[in-house]
């Protein structure tokens, strides 16, 4: 087995998008456009109604995790729902899709934080009708290791022996949650046919490979091959946690161009896109009926009626999904 190498490390640059949300872009940017099978990456942070108001998809899917906060969610086919922390949503836009995400305020005022990432389509789903999968923080798998230095989430993929219990996405990906306590290590196994990349959330004291230190907004983009990446946290006080996100996807053998929100195999199809968006057609004609329940913002009375993001409804959801697990456990026992 083999360490994949660093290609490049990327600092993201701060832009402020939709209704004055602050998001730190490391890939769809000058130098580093898109990284097949993957389109953009960001590190959203959002507050008091500075989120994403109504706005447009095609051709691609998102895969959004909250990793701060909470998320309002709602789209022109009538689905709207609420995500909390530790949840993802898997949004396949397909044909066209338009939709609004808004951030939720917390009582201690603290923002609402997460992670984006626009994903390629095969060809042959670019044109699906657009529908949606959520993932809750209680459905995936943790695995802690290194004498408890290391917390690993695994939203999708194996990591240390443990598999996450669903694919969501319509190629496969590996998607992984680090946190590190200082004197921490960690060796990560990678898939031959994937691209990887490995995204700073927080801290400065990461050291990958060989001995190349990353930190706080900094994307780093790997090799082609290799077995494995590995990297310790360096640091000596005993509160220095370092937090990353390890994302792979599998490598897709086709052209793809890319105009804003807008994917497509060509660019004149690219174009065609975003025509029928503008003139309300092929796939974007509820545009003409549709108007935002939560583009100017969300109230509670949003949150527990028409959301469905009732927090006392959400603790018995986990808790019997919860006693379902222990239940074929035991069965299996």
């Amino acid at each position: 087995m083999s360490l994949r190498s660093i290609a490049k490390i990327v600092t993201s640059k701060q832009k402020t998008e939709g209704s004055g949300a602050i998001v730190h872009r490391s890939m769809g940017i000058y130098g580093q456009r898109k990284y097949n099978p993957f389109l953009l990456f960001d590190h959203f942070i959002g507050a008091n109604n500075h989120g994403f108001p109504a706005h447009p998809h095609q051709g691609h899917e998102t895969i959004t995790y909250v990793l701060n906060g909470a998320v309002a969610h709602e789209d022109f086919t009538g689905a709207k729902g609420m995500l909390y922390k530790g949840d993802l949503q898997f949004m396949t836009a397909g044909k066209g899709i338009m939709h609004s995400e808004m951030p939720v305020s917390k009582d201690d005022e603290s923002p609402t934080v997460g992670l984006q990432l626009w994903v390629d389509l095969p060809e042959d789903k670019r044109n699906i009708e657009p529908n949606y999968r959520d993932l809750r923080e209680w459905e995936i798998p943790e695995v802690i290791v290194d004498d408890g230095k290391v917390t690993v989430k695994v939203i999708s993929g194996k990591s240390h022996g443990i598999e996450s219990i669903k694919q969501l996405a319509y190629i496969p990906i590996d998607y992984f949650h680090y946190k590190i306590k200082p004197g921490g290590q960690f060796k990560q196994e990678l898939r031959s046919d994937f691209n990887y990349f490995l995204y700073v959330i927080r801290g400065t004291t990461l050291e990958l490979n060989d001995n190349t230190t990353a930190e706080q907004y900094q994307n780093v983009y790997f090799e082609e091959t290799g077995d494995f990446v590995i990297g310790k946290n360096v640091s000596t006080k005993p509160d220095e946690e370092v937090e990353f996100a390890i994302i792979g996807g599998k490598k897709l053998d086709q052209d793809v161009y890319v105009f804003g929100t807008f994917a497509a195999d060509t660019e004149e199809n690219m174009k065609s896109g975003f025509q029928d968006f503008k003139n309300q057609r092929n796939g974007f004609e509820k545009i003409k009926t549709w108007k935002s329940l939560i583009s100017k913002g969300v109230t509670q009375e949003m949150i527990d009626g028409p959301l469905n993001g009732n927090l006392e409804l959400r603790e018995k959801n986990k808790n019997d999904y919860l006693k379902s697990v222990e239940t074929r456990e035991n069965i299996l026992v």
